[in-house]
């Protein structure tokens, strides 16, 4: 279900920061936090700023089918400055946060040039900054025909790869260009890692810990498991990309890495008693020279070496890698330049996504620019955001979609 509400010619009015501060705390006082994922009033209030802004907007119900059964609506917003015959440009947001933890992240406080809240930097921040890049705009012509996605559940890795193809019947996404805004600041982002995450089952018998010759202890099994794990882990942990990474993400080769992890490793209930079960969730992030499906083989035949146990695959997400080789990096990078005065890189990024695996098969491409640094401390505690990056922001995405090369 879908509905497009039509907008008034737009009025110019004087940019005050200080308004669009009191955007990000209003934004950041709504529990978008998935699980559960709750966006209605998230999605009513930016309904209404974007259309100040003199955009026309369009709400869409994700089908049930296509949210993996999560309770409750899936409402996305697009946000319209279309401009027939020009550059297709999709700007990507998601408006879903990590639940806060251990702090009030949902009482947000200013303090020395930052804004501290859970999203602040993940990245409702960023969403004010395209706000207030389309105030500085006025009534001046993009040169880019333009749709905005306000999007939900990108916190759960593989779970928004769904919403997202149903959502492109409503984007004319075949060859865009998509600015991915959950980005890092300061920099432009031309790359993503892929991920596989591999949840493994291992079965025993249970019976009375002191009968435990009757039974076959499934936690001790799973170490058997374990062992090949972090010996694949070695090999994997040496492989580079060419691609760099920004100095900030302190990794000492400079360029994007592999990862695998053992994250979870779960079994028994009861000291006195054999465990029949043990779970073990892996977690392999892949660089873009990697390919996804050799990954998996490599991961189940170093499996395939332990025969004392019985184990099987319960679940495997699989989410491609990324990497962008177009001009538009280029460009984007020149007009940082002449807003910072400094001179930026083109990095890969170290997270994994569900977007760049939807724009490939739409044949789009992406490129990423946010508000977000290490420091910030995304889904961490005392999250925040410099004001001044999303100024800065504001000043770059006025100046790209107003000017093309």
């Amino acid at each position: 279900m879908s509905g497009r509400s039509q907008v008034k010619k737009f009025q110019r009015k004087e940019v005050s920061m200080s308004y669009y501060i009191a955007i990000l705390e209003d934004l950041i006082g709504f529990d978008t936090s998935v699980p559960p994922g709750k966006y209605e009033t998230a999605i009513d209030y930016l309904e209404t700023k974007f259309r100040e802004a003199g955009c026309q907007t369009e709400r869409v119900e994700i089908p049930r089918e296509y949210t993996r059964g999560l309770k409750g609506p899936r409402v996305n917003l697009l946000v319209h400055l279309r401009n027939p015959g020009k550059p297709r440009l999709l700007i990507y947001t998601h408006i879903d946060t990590v639940p806060a933890r251990g702090w009030n992240g949902l009482r947000p406080r200013v303090e020395d040039g930052r804004v501290y809240g859970r999203g602040a930097a993940d990245m409702k921040g960023a969403i004010v900054g395209l706000l207030l890049a389309l105030a500085k705009r006025g009534d001046r012509v993009p040169a880019w025909d333009i749709t905005i996605m306000v999007t939900t559940d990108e916190e759960m890795l593989g779970q928004q790869a769904a919403q997202l193809e149903y959502l492109g019947q409503f984007l004319e996404p075949q060859g865009a260009y998509i600015w991915d805004l959950d980005s890092e600041a300061g920099q432009v982002g031309i790359a993503s890692l892929g991920a596989i995450q591999m949840e493994f089952e291992v079965s025993g018998r249970s019976v009375h810990s002191a009968s435990s010759h009757l039974g076959v202890n499934a936690v001790e099994q799973a170490f058997g498991l374990v062992k090949p794990l972090l010996e694949l882990k070695k090999e994997v942990i040496l492989r580079r990309s060419k691609i760099p990474v920004h100095p900030d993400t302190r990794i000492e080769s400079g360029v994007m890495e592999p990862r695998l992890n053992i994250n979870v490793f779960q079994g028994g209930w009861k000291t006195n008693v054999v465990p029949d079960k043990c779970l073990i969730s892996v977690d392999r992030r892949l660089i873009p020279e990697e390919d996804l499906e050799e990954v998996e083989k490599e991961l189940i035949s170093y499996l395939a070496l332990v025969e004392e146990a019985d184990w099987k695959i319960r679940r495997v997400l699989k989410i491609p890698s990324y990497a962008l080789d177009d001009p538009i990096a280029d460009q984007l990078a020149r007009v940082i330049e002449r807003v910072t005065g400094l001179k930026v890189g083109k990095y890969g990024g170290m997270g994994s996504s569900d977007l760049p695996g939807v724009a490939r098969k739409w044949g789009a491409k992406v490129f990423g620019l946010g508000v977000f640094r290490p420091e910030s401390n995304i889904h961490g505690k005392d999250e925040f955001v410099y004001l001044r990056d999303i100024e800065e922001l504001s000043e770059v995405m006025c100046g790209f979609l107003l000017e093309r090369d």
